[in-house]
């Protein structure tokens, strides 16, 4: 089992940009595929960007590409997500999960979750 913890969250102006970083516990983070998901408030939680266990390949729902780029650092057992040229539809909590099956291709892949942190981007 892994314990993930989210942070960086916070209140920006559009246009501004954050970075999101998801801790791992545990020694096999670098076998997960790793995601990030966000949940408006109101909507249903919605999918963002994956990476796969070996940071092969990286995928993203449309409305951020070119915009949002994730990475993972195995040594550091962290997951981040780059967030540019944020609009004030990008407002929600945003999570973190973890894929054991390292292809981070499905969302019912992602069993582990995170606590979530707040992004507000004020127009």
């Amino acid at each position: 089992q892994v314990q993930l913890v989210e942070s960086g969250g916070g209140l920006v102006q559009a246009g501004d940009s954050l970075r999101l970083s998801c801790a791992a516990s545990g020694r096999t983070f670098s076998s997960y595929g790793m995601g990030w998901f966000r949940q408006a408030p109101g909507k249903e939680r919605e999918f963002v960007a994956a990476i796969t266990s070996n940071s092969g390949r990286t995928y993203y729902t449309g409305s951020v590409k070119g915009r949002f780029t994730i990475s993972r650092d195995n040594a550091k057992n962290t997951v981040y997500l780059q967030m540019n040229s944020l609009k004030p539809e990008d407002t929600a909590v945003y999570y973190c999960a973890a894929d054991p099956s390292g292809l981070a291709m499905r969302t019912a892949g992602f069993v582990y979750w995170g606590q979530g942190t707040q992004v507000t981007v004020s127009s």
